[in-house]
């Protein structure tokens, strides 16, 4: 009995209650619980997460798409379009300030990090919550990285967890030397350049290792937003931020004081092929051609082309001048092409501002001719037979149940034709469509190169055709260059950045489009309009030039195209919602615009006189009174004002107008189809509709 006794009492003993734990001992059990099943959240978090996330290996690649580098004729830089990348910045090479700019307003505690900065999350996440929107981010630089080399710009937690652990690994695997070397070679800083060398070279026309303190600044603030912050497109907006980045460097010590007030007070120049936006409108021009040529770019290409820069710029002034000098009356937008007499484009603007329309007014615009058309019309006379001393009256008719009007609303009477050109004389040149045929001046301009739709319409012959500026360029060109047809183009070759030529311009010979007499005489009457009629306004003293006004009605679009021995160049003003100016003729804005670009540019062309063309038939004699007519010297004068501004039309007093016809015969009228009977038992329309002068 003692035995079962003594065994029992040992285990009430043995059996007895347990201890309580100390608090010590529970906080330690517990944590040891929770790491325990944090550990196995974070593993399970981190896996799913990790799933898809992308392979390091590519970190040394680059993924891109081709550039495509556009030089002028003269080898200078237009533009680079597509990415551009430069061989990497050595960050031993550049200037401490440098660098620093971009940890001062990226991630000031760069060095004080393992890839996240929990301060700088919380700061943020704090500042957001007051703001009620995101006005901060807790990226830091090594974030930024991951993000650009690895992922995608997707805003979604499981982009931002994958950024996490990509930054740590970065962390891991490089110095912070090698990360910020990393970050400035890479990084995109708009306008298609990535990387400090690229960026320096676009912007600012020099090595990164030359960058001054405010430059710097300007590209660190870039990084932000690239397009928002554009020094070439906001300007001030960029200029604005890159002070914030000065400010940010001072406070950090990167620079004192004196070298932050020196960085404002010094402007940052911003390279000038960059800034040349309106060459943008020629580029554009050339990006759908590049492809017809040579398929989708697979590689980087090099595009010579026909632009001349410097004549360019002088474009470039001239339009912005007389846009600021005539928005008063209404003037908007701006379109020029310049030729030279093989097609080649040598100038084109596309519009008052590439950076607020990219929409290209010299290619893609269809505006009415106004009288600018008028010379398909008298070539097409001359070759019918008349020549500039043929008598032609300047009276009312009546095409059908259209009657044209004068720009004076009068009418002079007997005239030469020399004279209803100096003159822009309306009834002149619908009459003498009428009766030669506007199916003979649709042909006439077709054969030049004009390609819109030409309707046979009676208003055709004042000008009621809509076409564009690179058309009647185009057109006027066989006018300069000896009567041959040209077709404008922009590009010579394109090669790759090595030298292999994948494209070559072949100089093929351009057909006969004029042959004489029929060019000298257009020539020498469209000499008439600019010494003694409608364009007297765009003399140059020395130069021998000819062109064409052209006005629509109620002042909607002015034109003038104006040429010299190969060379021309067409104008056109108007308003994008085709509403009308306020009194704005061919010889006033356009006139000054066109004048204004070939002062800066003849003396660069050295052109010649116009040419005469082809030989002339057996047995021909240039009439010996011309001169005197195209001088504006002969009797009947037209009355038409030259510009509103310029008070009289014309130097020489205006001689007595033949009497006018009280009620002129009904016109003859060519049998054609799209041309309208005659209606003898119908009056006259009150108004005439369109006015064309």
């Amino acid at each position: 009995m003692a035995g079962p006794a003594s065994w029992g009492g040992r285990g009430n003993q043995a059996g007895g209650p347990k201890p309580p734990r100390t608090l010590l001992q529970r906080l330690i059990y517990w944590t040891a619980v929770a790491a325990v099943w944090g550990l196995i959240f974070l593993v399970v978090f981190f896996a799913v997460f990790a799933r898809g996330l992308p392979d390091t290996s590519s970190l040394y690649e680059v993924d891109r798409q081709p550039s495509i580098t556009y030089l002028d004729r003269n080898g200078a830089l237009i533009a680079t379009r597509g990415t551009q990348m430069a061989p990497p910045a050595d960050l031993d090479a550049l200037p401490d300030y440098v660098p620093a700019a971009f940890i001062a307003i990226e991630d000031r505690r760069f060095y004080h990090h393992p890839g996240f900065d929990p301060v700088g999350m919380s700061r943020a996440m704090v500042a957001n919550m007051r703001a009620g929107r995101v006005v901060q981010g807790g990226s830091t630089l090594t974030q930024q990285l991951a993000k650009n080399l690895f992922l995608t710009p997707d805003q979604n937690l499981r982009r931002k967890v994958q950024e996490l652990m990509l930054a740590v690994w970065l962390e891991m695997k490089f110095s912070k030397k090698e990360i910020l070397a990393l970050y400035i070679n890479r990084v995109y800083f708009g306008a298609g350049a990535y990387g400090i060398e690229a960026a320096s070279q676009r912007y600012f026309d020099k090595p990164a290792k030359e960058l001054t303190v405010g430059e710097s600044a300007l590209l660190a603030g870039l990084l932000k937003a690239p397009s928002r912050y554009s020094p070439v497109s906001e300007s001030e907006r960029a200029a604005t931020r890159a002070t914030v980045v000065l400010n940010e460097m001072e406070e950090a010590g990167v620079i004192t004081a004196e070298q932050r007030e020196a960085a404002v007070l010094q402007p940052v120049i911003v390279s000038r092929t960059l800034a040349t936006q309106h060459a943008q409108y020629f580029i554009d021009w050339l990006d759908k051609s590049i492809r017809g040529l040579v398929g989708e770019p697979t590689e980087d290409l090099v595009v010579e082309t026909t632009l001349d820069l410097t004549l360019q710029t002088s474009a470039e002034r001239s339009v912005r001048r007389i846009l600021e000098r005539d928005k008063s009356r209404g003037v908007e937008q701006a379109a020029l092409v310049a030729l030279d007499g093989d097609g080649r484009v040598r100038a084109m603007i596309g519009g008052a501002s590439y950076a607020e329309s990219q929409f290209n007014r010299a290619v893609d615009a269809r505006r009415q001719a106004g009288s600018a058309w008028k010379p398909f019309v008298y070539l097409a006379a001359l070759e019918a037979g008349y020549t500039p001393t043929t008598q032609v009256i300047d009276e009312p008719i009546r095409i059908g149940n259209w009657s044209p009007q004068n720009y004076s609303n009068t009418f002079a009477g007997q005239m030469t034709l020399a004279q209803a050109v100096a003159g822009s004389v309306n009834t002149v040149a619908a009459s003498i469509a009428d009766q030669i045929g506007r199916d003979s001046v649709a042909r006439a301009a077709r054969r030049l190169g004009i390609e819109s739709r030409i309707g046979l319409e009676p208003a055709m012959a004042l000008g009621a055709v809509e076409v564009s500026p690179i058309d009647m360029a185009t057109a006027y060109d066989a006018f300069a260059n000896g009567g041959r047809r040209v077709q404008a183009y922009g590009i010579n070759r394109i090669r790759t950045p090595q030298g292999r030529v994948i494209y070559q311009r072949s100089g093929g010979q351009n057909g006969q489009a004029i042959n004489n007499p029929s060019l000298y005489y257009l020539n020498q009457m469209l000499r008439g309009v600019v010494t003694g009629g409608t364009a007297r306004s765009v003399q140059i003293p020395g130069r021998d030039l000819a062109g064409k006004t052209g006005t629509t009605s109620d002042y909607k679009d002015a034109w003038f195209v104006g040429y010299t021995g190969g060379f021309v160049a067409a104008v056109w003003v108007g308003k994008d919602d085709n509403s009308p100016m306020r009194g704005v003729t061919g010889g006033s804005s356009p006139a000054a615009i066109w004048k204004g670009f070939m002062q800066a540019a003849l003396p660069r062309l050295n052109a010649p006189r116009i040419p005469d063309g082809p030989a002339m038939p057996e047995g021909w004699q240039a009439p010996d009174p011309i001169g005197d007519l195209l001088s504006g010297m002969g009797e009947g004068a037209p009355v038409e004002p030259v510009d509103p501004e310029q008070g009289r039309p014309y130097d020489a007093p205006d001689p007595a107008p033949a009497p006018v016809q009280p009620a002129p015969s009904q016109p003859v009228v060519r049998p054609t189809s799209p041309q309208p009977a005659p209606e003898p038992q119908r009056q006259p329309e009150q108004r005439a509709d369109p006015l064309f002068f």
